[in-house]
């Protein structure tokens, strides 16, 4: 039922699901340029494209107050956490179909339950552990070697997870005193700042002026992700959204499937369903 603080759940709820697309968009063009494009100049560019569309659709409603930041150390901190996670990913959907990946990264709920009963001492229920075994039982069966393909970029996701996780838990510390708006600004912001520092060396002419397109489109999809993922818990509570966020694998498997031809097997399935049910249960056990 709709509540005073969040008015339209089912809004919030279409807002979340229209963000899990473009994240899965966004993965699956970073799997697609990945083979031609340096991953710092992608991270970039990607960074550059967020910070100016972040000010374009922010900065008219918020006005100033979307600079406005009473914790620019954690903003710098979360702006690391991002822009390692980013290139993390793009490493990662080197190796693992972008199908796949989503999937071990849906992990991260989890992980972030793990983390704040191992850091924070917090106490967690028998059932929690148990569906965090099975979520990273459903990871390992979606890695698994298939034939002589093994290599330590299989894995990568799992540390992207641990990432990952860690942004979650600094972010959920400064939501009690910042705006969305502006965390996500200055994330974009600072993993801008971050990634230049590296740009002269990681520099590459593109081929063609398509290829700078996608690459663009990488900023594109990410902004539009976040920014709808910041109207969606407007609208909706956080407790009503996570579920829909699982909707991702299957956007991201079919994308997989169409552009890369990247049918899941069996196994692969299993693994998939069995990561997805831990992640909702984990959810509504909390």
């Amino acid at each position: 039922m709709p509540s005073p603080d969040h008015p339209h759940p089912g809004q919030g709820v279409a807002l979340a699901i229209l963000a899990t697309a473009c994240f899965a968009l966004l993965d699956t063009l970073s799997q697609f340029v990945g083979s031609a494009v340096p991953v710092l100049m992608a991270i970039w560019t990607r960074f550059l494209v967020q910070t100016g569309m972040t000010v374009g659709l922010l900065l008219p409603r918020q006005g100033r107050s979307l600079f406005a930041t009473r914790a620019p150390g954690w903003q710098l901190l979360r702006g690391a956490l991002m822009t390692t996670s980013g290139v993390g990913a793009y490493l990662s959907l080197q190796h693992v179909p972008v199908g796949e990946f989503t999937a071990i990264l849906m992990l991260v709920p989890l992980a972030v339950t793990l983390l704040a009963a191992v850091l924070l001492r917090e106490r967690v229920s028998a059932l929690t552990w148990a569906l965090v075994a099975g979520g990273l039982t459903g990871a390992l069966i979606i890695v698994r070697p298939k034939g002589s393909d093994l290599n330590l970029g299989m894995f990568l996701p799992l540390v992207l997870v641990v990432i990952n996780a860690c942004y979650q838990i600094v972010t959920s510390r400064m939501v009690k005193t910042e705006d969305p708006a502006t965390m996500h600004f200055y994330t974009g912001l600072f993993g801008l700042a971050i990634a230049s520092l590296a740009l002269p060396w990681s520099w590459a002419r593109l081929p063609t002026p398509g290829l700078w397109l996608l690459v663009a489109l990488l900023g594109v999809f990410g902004s539009l992700g976040h920014y709808f993922m910041i109207k969606a818990y407007q609208k909706a509570p956080a407790s009503r959204i996570t579920p829909y966020m699982y909707s991702q694998i299957g956007f991201a498997t079919l994308a997989g499937w169409i552009v890369f031809g990247h049918a899941p097997d069996v196994w692969t399935v299993l693994g998939i369903a069995l990561v997805a049910v831990c992640g909702v249960l984990g959810v509504r056990a909390r």
